[in-house]
This record gives C-alpha cells, sequence and structure tokens, in this order.
C-alpha cells in the first residue's frame, strides 16, 4: 500500500476529506519525528512501541581487503509489535 491508498483508505473511514486526512497524517509524523530526535520512544496502544536505540562502535573487517574499521557509535529506530499482533503474523492472519 503507497501513501495515496493509505490516505484514501483512512479518509474513507473517517469520513475526512483525503487532504485533512494528509494533513493529520504529517502531523502525527512530526510529533513523533520530535520525540524520537530527543531520544523518547512512541507507544501507541495496541499497535506496539517505537524505540531509539544507540548501537555501540564495533570492529568490522572488509571482505574484499580484509581491512580492520571502526565504526562508530549510532542511533537506529526500533519497532516492537503488540504481542497479539506478532501472534496474529504468526498465524497467518488468523486468531
Amino acid at each position: 500500500m503507497n501513501n495515496k491508498e493509505f490516505i484514501t483508505n483512512l479518509s474513507q473511514r473517517t469520513n475526512m476529506k483525503a487532504a485533512d486526512t494528509q494533513a493529520m497524517v504529517n502531523t502525527i509524523l512530526s510529533v513523533m519525528t520530535d520525540n524520537f530526535m530527543e531520544g523518547n520512544s512512541v507507544q501507541l496502544p495496541n499497535f506496539g512501541v517505537f524505540e531509539v536505540k544507540k548501537k555501540l562502535e564495533r570492529i568490522m573487517v572488509s571482505p574484499t581487503t580484509g581491512q580492520r574499521m571502526l565504526v562508530p557509535p549510532k542511533l537506529t529506530l526500533s519497532f516492537k509489535p503488540n504481542p497479539v499482533w506478532k501472534d496474529r503474523i504468526k498465524n497467518g492472519g488468523n486468531e
């Protein structure tokens, strides 16, 4: 599903105009992004948790040259789904 299909589907379900729905989605994503930039996690009830995690620095070996390189630490975004959703997906959508 692409963005246009998502906005169309959501606007039909909420009985809102597509432009208003797009603005609402953009606002939600903006608020989530602001929280991620501050290092906060975002929990969506009955869906899951988005967390910012810090990956430590590590030594990597280039497979082509065999040279060892230091990979600096970095922040990554991870998602942990609600256990109910995780089980539903494991069972192929069937409860």
